[in-house]
Parts: C-alpha cells; sequence; structure tokens
C-alpha cells in the first residue's frame, strides 16, 4: 500500500508539473517597453572577408551547408549570387562546428514584403545550434522598420532575452549586416555550467548588444536554460510565418581562441 501511495504521489506531481507547462504562453516571456530608440544607419560598405576567414557563404553554392532536419542537402535557392530561404525546407546549418568566434553575415528583407510584428520578414541567426527545429542561441532577424514588436523579438535582439540597445534596421529591399562576437558557454566534465555563453552584436554599424550575458538557450515559451553542449554549427532559420522569404549574402566565420 505504502509502495502504490508514493507511485500515485509521484504520478500527481509529474501531472502538476505538465499542467503548469500547458500554461505558459508565448506573452509571458514578451516585453514591450521601452523601446529603443530608432537609429538610422550610414550606408553599408562592401568588404571582402578577411584572409583568415571560413566563407560560408560567397554567392556560388551551399557546399558548406546541410539541411537541419536530416543533415542532407540544403535545400534553400541560390540565385545572382544570393542565398533565399526556402520556407518549406526547413532551417540550414553550417557543417563545420565552431566554438567561439567571429561572424559577418548580410540580409535583406524583401521589397514586397507583406504582414506584420513578428510576420513579417522573419528569421534567425542561431549562433549555436544545439538540436533540431530552433534549438540554440538565436539573434533575431526581422524586419523592424516601422514594424512594432516586442522590443526582446525584434530585428538585434537576443531573442526573449535583451532587446537590442537600437533600433537599426533599413527599410525593406536594403541590405543588413550583421557583425557578431561569440563566445560560446563553458561547461564542466559533469555537464554543469561554468561560465555562460556572451555575445555582442553590430548591426549596420552600430552596438546593439555589448557583451551581454545569455541566461541559456533561446526559447518561445518559457524561462531559458543551459544543456551542456560542445562546438556546434551555425543555423539559419526558415520561419514559418506567411511572409515573403528574406535572403542572404556574404557569410563569413573567424574561430577566435578561447578565453582564458
Amino acid at each position: 500500500m505504502k509502495r502504490n501511495v508514493v507511485i500515485l504521489t509521484a504520478l500527481a506531481a509529474v501531472a502538476v508539473g505538465t499542467a503548469a507547462a500547458a500554461q505558459l504562453l508565448p506573452k509571458d516571456t514578451e516585453v514591450w517597453s521601452p523601446e529603443p530608440p530608432v537609429t538610422p544607419p550610414g550606408p553599408l560598405v562592401a568588404a571582402p572577408p578577411p584572409a583568415d576567414a571560413i566563407v560560408l557563404f560567397d554567392g556560388a553554392n551551399l557546399d558548406q551547408w546541410v539541411a537541419v532536419k536530416d543533415k542532407g542537402p540544403a535545400g534553400w535557392t541560390v540565385a545572382d549570387g544570393v542565398l533565399t530561404v526556402n520556407k518549406a525546407a526547413g532551417n540550414i546549418e553550417t557543417k563545420r562546428s565552431f566554438r567561439d568566434y567571429q561572424l559577418h553575415i548580410e540580409w535583406r528583407v524583401p521589397a514586397d514584403i507583406t504582414g506584420a510584428g513578428q510576420a513579417r520578414g522573419n528569421s534567425g541567426l542561431f549562433l549555436a545550434s544545439t538540436g533540431p527545429g530552433d534549438a540554440g542561441y538565436e539573434v533575431q532577424i526581422l524586419d523592424s522598420y516601422q514594424n512594432p514588436t516586442y522590443v526582446n523579438g525584434q530585428a538585434g535582439a537576443i531573442y526573449k532575452q535583451h532587446p537590442p540597445l537600437a533600433n537599426a534596421s533599413r527599410k525593406p529591399g536594403e541590405w543588413q549586416s550583421y557583425d557578431v562576437t561569440w563566445r560560446a558557454p563553458v561547461f564542466g566534465p559533469d555537464g554543469a555550467l561554468v561560465s555562460p555563453a556572451r555575445v555582442s552584436v553590430v548591426h549596420n554599424g552600430l552596438l546593439v548588444q555589448d557583451d551581454v550575458v545569455l541566461a541559456g538557450e533561446t526559447v518561445f515559451i518559457g524561462k531559458p536554460k543551459y544543456k551542456a553542449h560542445g562546438p556546434a554549427p551555425i543555423k539559419l532559420q526558415a520561419h514559418r510565418d506567411p511572409s515573403e522569404p528574406i535572403s542572404f549574402r556574404n557569410i563569413w566565420v573567424r574561430e577566435l581562441p578561447p578565453q582564458a
């Protein structure tokens, strides 16, 4: 009888936990104010990758990328030197895994973009892909030019964790850039967190994330948390909103030595 009581108590606790999780909503972690100041950026200056960079996309092909869902060929479209999201094909990620690095990427929201809020030019740059779907650490990509949404989900945000310091977005149809310095989290032999992830982001020449500390992986619902992992691929998101797909070009990465 005592054993049955213990089992029933454990099952009840699981049921309570499941019910509590089911009550969580995306809006619980949305922050709407204060809004970052709108700061129009200067012109985008095209520059070749540094001599020691690993070129992830130079306009020619997707040889450096695979589909996240099955590690098969990345099914996005390459034309005229530009990489365009194929939403039906799903997320893509690099074949290589990285730890600490400097990354440059350019992206463009279509001039004829439709929709509003999070359903307008949505994508994401995942600095470390830790599993299928959207698992990892996301810098939000979105049309944030005169398009209100929650500030920790606008362009340049560390999704649902850190709003950007400024709204540096260009209007749809114009190329934009992210320059990222990523310091991956460090875990001990037992999987315990030794030091958290940190990231700096420059959006269109403006510093919008200044060596911020991440509370864990970025999540749509609930609170962030860490799970132990090693070097990881870089991932680009094929968001499922109905707006027109965005494009990328000039993607390169420089590996950095670990910090002491």
